[in-house]
């Protein structure tokens, strides 16, 4: 099956493009990257801080039955335009892959379609090399497939 989510990574380069058409109207979509409820919903993690602006920052955390952490992530934000553009930092704590700087841009395809263009930077190729071993293309596809299927109920 082919995945909806393209993930471009080309040989010998740090960084990563990732594009997805989404069958959810524009101002939806952003809504699944700013309203902390819609962000725990898809990505399974409770969202301690999410300061949406420039100079902002967020924090994600998840936890297993035993209330063990089991994933943090938190970042920073150099730019946050609703429905537009997001540039921030972002760093899976406990893990090699270093932080990374992500450029999210929103496009409207039609009334009820957008597209998501993510280009992701790596400290090296070595580190974007790791992610993609840890299965970066169907991990990305499953995530964009969860804000389709939990956007549904804000249509």
């Amino acid at each position: 099956m082919e995945l909806k989510t393209k993930v471009t990574a080309e040989e010998g380069k740090q960084e990563m493009l990732i594009t997805r058409e989404f069958e959810l109207p524009l101002d939806l979509l952003f809504r699944a990257y700013e309203d902390p409820e819609i962000v725990e919903q898809w990505m399974g993690s409770k969202a301690l801080r999410l300061d949406n602006k420039k100079g902002g920052g967020y924090q994600l955390e998840k936890k297993d039955d035993k209330g063990n952490v089991v994933f943090r992530a938190n970042g920073a934000f150099h730019e946050f335009i609703p429905n537009k553009k997001i540039t921030r930092t972002f760093e899976m704590e406990n893990t090699p892959a270093g932080v990374q700087l992500e450029f999210y841009e929103f496009e409207p395809l039609s009334e009820d379609r957008s597209k998501l263009t993510m280009r992701v930077l790596y400290e090296s190729v070595a580190q974007r090399d790791e992610v993609l071993k840890w299965g970066m293309r169907p991990g990305v596809n499953a995530a964009h497939n969860r804000i389709e299927e939990v956007l549904k109920q804000y249509k």
